[in-house]
């Protein structure tokens, strides 16, 4: 058998596609800045090219507080992770997850639920923190099992069912909060529920939030990141080293061929699904179970974000778990410049989202770019 170039490899083209990406999204945002800078009177040249490298420069770019921003960034960049990695286990078997919003908020109503109503009194608070989020990630599965149940069951496209669930879940979530005695009343914020801290229930920092922190101010990292890095890469084995991941890859690349195999592809899809919603929804209990966060319950107009550029991950990422980690990170690296952005130029923030949108925009292109050169070295041959 021939050996393969490092040029030839198949993750040396989806690294290549995704970089590729990544520079036409730098590309067309630069110009934006420059347009703007010649039609607008008090902006000059030489404020976008600071405003690129202000952006580039993600945390870094703030000064005294980059060590501050960058520990929020990684903490803000775990339930992207999480999110990034159930589309991406849900691309692995045939299927297209845009359910996660809706599983990413089953997540973080149930493990609220469960790190609030018991008293820190009557159980030790790690062993709730465990149950709060064991019983997030268990909702999240079950939510995650819906779509994959009619489209195994029933052949019913599971893009369509992930839309309805994720507005139910919405609507849901809005229903069991509202009038709670969980709504935060005392700092006046009645659109949030309550810091779990309340209750004696954190996330374990190690001191990573003292490492990260700006002067006297912690950041808001703990042990999440390394939780979410662990799990990318126990489902990089899992797909890779197991016959259940090659099921689940066989399944997503022939159903019909796979069943003729003598897999059972409908429990396949059931559990992709599953795996995703769990995952989706492990991202959004850490996130809440950190201690210092105050979720936003009334979530019947709005979905989560990270839920839906978990997507954008997952194209980044190449579907592969450690490159979803690498293109989380890396959003809200970009995420940070952006709003650095709007804080040291005269460029305002929606500018800087417009960036970040072209730079999310032209993620999509990564898988046909890689298929692009794949066709033209096969004609090469």
């Amino acid at each position: 058998m021939e050996k393969k170039s490092f040029l030839e490899k198949e993750s040396t083209r989806q690294i290549i596609a995704s970089l590729l990406c990544i520079l036409g999204g730098i590309v067309v945002g630069f110009l934006v800045l420059v347009l703007l800078s010649v039609f607008t009177k008090n902006i000059s040249f030489g404020e976008a090219v600071r405003g690129i490298l202000i952006i580039l420069g993600g945390p870094f770019s703030s000064g005294k507080n980059a060590m501050f921003q960058l520990g929020n960034m990684i903490f803000n960049a775990t339930p992207l992770i999480f999110t990034g990695l159930s589309v991406a286990i849900a691309f692995k078997t045939g299927l297209f997850n845009i359910g996660a919003p809706g599983q990413y908020l089953m997540g973080a109503m149930t493990s609220l639920l469960v790190a609030l109503s018991i008293p820190s009194s009557v159980l030790p608070p790690v062993i709730i923190w465990i149950l709060a989020l064991l019983a997030g990630a268990l909702a999240g599965a079950v939510w995650g099992a819906i779509p994959g149940f009619f489209k195994a069951v029933l052949n019913v496209n599971e893009v369509i069912i992930c839309i309805m669930t994720n507005w139910i879940a919405a609507n849901v979530v809005s229903w069991v909060f509202n009038g709670s005695k969980f709504i935060n009343y005392a700092e006046t914020k009645i659109n949030f529920i309550v810091k779990t801290e309340t209750n004696n229930i954190a996330t374990a920092t190690l001191g990573l939030d003292r490492l990260f922190s700006g002067g006297s101010v912690k950041s808001y990292i703990d042990i999440s990141i390394f939780i979410g890095i662990l799990v990318a890469i126990g489902l990089n084995i899992m797909m890779n080293k197991t016959v259940f991941g090659y099921e689940l890859k066989a399944c997503g690349f022939n159903k019909n061929a796979s069943k003729y195999a003598g897999m059972n592809e409908r429990r396949n899809i059931i559990l992709a699904m599953a795996i995703a919603g769990a995952l989706a929804a492990a991202g959004a209990a850490l996130w809440c179970l950190n201690g210092h966060q105050d979720f936003k319950w009334d979530t019947y107009q709005t979905l989560p974000a990270d839920g839906f550029n978990g997507i954008v991950v997952a194209l980044l990422g190449a579907n592969n778990p450690i490159g979803v980690v690498f293109s989380s990170l890396f959003l809200k690296y970009i995420n940070v410049g952006g709003s650095n952005l709007a804080a040291n130029t005269s460029f305002n923030e929606y500018v800087s989202q417009l960036i970040i949108a072209m730079i999310v925009y032209f993620s999509g292109f990564a898988q046909y770019i890689t298929l692009m050169m794949r066709s033209r070295k096969k004609k090469e041959k």
